[in-house]
């Protein structure tokens, strides 16, 4: 099963960047292949957390494909947990984890595992999706920038 995992230290504050990935509704501004997306169910849990379930369609050519996953937005922990319900693949784990380093900079974490249901789908996005979401931390490094602002990196 292919998978992705990185952290990059980013000069926004944690809170900004949870906030940021947790927009899912301006995805398609920004991120990778995602053409659509659409927030079908938006609930507040009694933990504190908040849980979306969201079709996310991902374009590449020819190719469109629309999945369903739900979001769970753990604010007080700074985490991001997407489950994946129903799609195009058999497997989809996506983990965010935004880790305070001083102010106004934070390392974020990104893990992602998938694999496709259908063989013929696999060859024909399979290394065309390990490039987009090697992209992924830094489109919304970049994203953050152009709406935070561009701050100077502090020293660790």
């Amino acid at each position: 099963m292919p998978k992705f995992s990185s952290k990059r230290r980013v000069d926004h504050s944690a809170s900004e960047m949870f906030d940021l990935v947790a927009d899912v509704e301006r995805y398609p501004e920004f991120v990778p292949l995602c053409s659509a997306l659409k927030v079908r169910q938006r609930m507040a849990k009694p933990d504190g957390t908040e849980v979306l379930v969201a079709d996310m369609t991902v374009s590449f050519k020819l190719v469109k494909e629309t999945f369903t996953s739900r979001v769970t937005l753990d604010r007080a922990n700074l985490k991001i947990l997407v489950e994946y319900l129903q799609g195009p693949f058999s497997n989809l784990e996506n983990r965010w984890t935004f880790e305070p380093k001083g102010e106004g900079v934070c390392d974020v974490g990104f893990f992602l595992a998938y694999e496709f249901r259908s063989r013929m789908l696999a060859l024909l996005m399979g290394s065309m999706f390990d490039a987009a979401f090697a992209r992924f931390s830094l489109a919304f490094e970049k994203r953050a920038d152009a709406i935070y602002g561009r701050r100077k990196l502090a020293s660790s």
